[in-house]
């Protein structure tokens, strides 16, 4: 399993299914929370966060570690997560969901080719989904649902990957789309602010690596969706 890759393009993605189900998204966004469901939130959205950190340095640590960086206690924390691989699943599966979410926002952009794949690159580096891949693939056991995800992400990503083909270097593969995710993930920078400045900054280099043009062949083959997702063994 891997936030991108691909299987097979299907003909039920179309521009109307994402704009919809993108505008239902943010219906449900839009409506407020209060009082202790308000709170509930917030705490998981700290605890999300804090798992995310802890998790991405070290797939190792014990849960207690998420609570201590969350500051809340261990009670709290198991009374949203029975477990580590609950919290582990949890994080993976929002990842796969905003790469679903960005892939069909790319879809429904009627801009020029070259800027609505150079963007969908952007943002899908800035939500960062794919340093899980890198920290946590065969760390735990995904589930059918989360297998089920990754498939339909894979999907709309062939069928993004068919329309902006033209406007990249023919002997790309929609399986290396995922590499190039996984690479930029891997740049570090002493600060959060300048992980994100070098990530961008490698990105344009890739990217400009990619557009169409006359170049020296690449070497070897791209790689198999085989071979993206049997990391994820456990």
């Amino acid at each position: 399993m891997s936030e991108t890759g691909a299987v097979s393009q299907t003909d039920a993605v179309s521009q109307t299914d994402a704009v919809s189900q993108t505008d239902a998204v943010s219906q449900t966004a839009r409506v407020p929370l209060s009082g202790r469901r308000a709170e509930a939130a917030r705490n998981d959205e700290r605890i999300l966060g804090s798992a995310r950190a802890v998790f991405l340095a070290d797939h190792t640590a014990p849960i207690t570690a998420v609570a201590k960086h969350a500051g809340v206690g261990i009670s709290a924390l198991y009374s949203r997560y029975g477990s580590k691989e609950q919290l582990l699943r949890k994080l993976c599966t929002d990842g796969l969901a905003r790469f679903v979410d960005e892939t069909r926002a790319a879809l429904a952009d009627e801009r020029d080719t070259w800027t609505v794949f150079a963007d969908f690159m952007r943002r899908l580096v800035d939500a960062d989904t794919s340093s899980m891949t890198l920290a946590l693939a065969g760390t735990f056991a995904p589930t059918k649902d989360m297998f089920a995800l990754a498939d339909r992400a894979n999907q709309l990503l062939q069928v993004l990957f068919d329309r902006v083909s033209s406007v990249l270097r023919p002997d790309v593969d929609v399986h290396d789309i995922s590499v190039v995710f996984e690479m930029v993930a891997a740049v570090k920078g002493s600060s959060p602010e300048r992980t994100q400045q070098l990530r961008q900054r490698y990105l344009a280099v890739i990217l400009d690596g990619l557009r169409a043009r006359e170049r020296q062949p690449l070497a070897g083959s791209p790689p198999t969706w085989q071979e993206l997702s049997e990391r994820w063994a456990t």
